[in-house]
């Protein structure tokens, strides 16, 4: 069984909470839809933006991150889903990075956020132009926060 197959339920779920909640919080679409939840989730997972979502624990753990991410982080998919996202930055950065995710919280998204992050074998890169936005279920309850970017260059050192 390949890994779509084996996590196509959660893909399927996941993918249509990122895709409905990003539309509601930017009123923007991130990915045209096809009308079929797998067809969908296949291609937000094959997108060459990157896509990455954390749940509801205080310390967030990430519980999606779509192809692009993982090879961005150097991070296989159980790796990535037992990840604290403060791990995506660096200890230095990790304080400003709760301060700008309390903000997110408060007014639903974020449009034009840049930063630090680091990569699970130690690579910095610089993200720009990232939305990070609130999830939020069919029932209106906060549900995590989801990020996406296309743009960022690694650093030396």
């Amino acid at each position: 069984m390949d890994f779509f197959e084996k996590h196509r339920g959660f893909l399927e779920r996941h993918t249509a909470l990122l895709l409905d909640s990003h539309q509601r919080m930017t009123g923007r679409e991130l990915l045209a839809r096809s009308g079929d939840a797998a067809e969908d989730a296949r291609h937000l997972f094959e997108a060459p933006f990157v896509v990455v979502s954390g749940g509801t624990e205080e310390d967030q753990i990430l519980n999606y991150g779509n192809a692009a991410a993982l090879q961005l982080w150097e991070m296989d998919w159980d790796t990535l889903v037992h990840t604290p996202s403060r791990h995506t930055a660096e200890p230095m950065h990790r304080a400003e990075r709760a301060a700008f995710l309390a903000r997110v919280r408060e007014h639903g998204f974020v449009d034009d956020y840049s930063g630090i992050r680091i990569s699970k074998n130690g690579r910095r890169f610089r993200i720009q132009q990232a939305t990070v936005w609130n999830l939020v279920d069919a029932s209106g309850d906060f549900a995590g926060q989801a990020a996406t970017f296309g743009c960022w260059e690694f650093l030396e050192g």
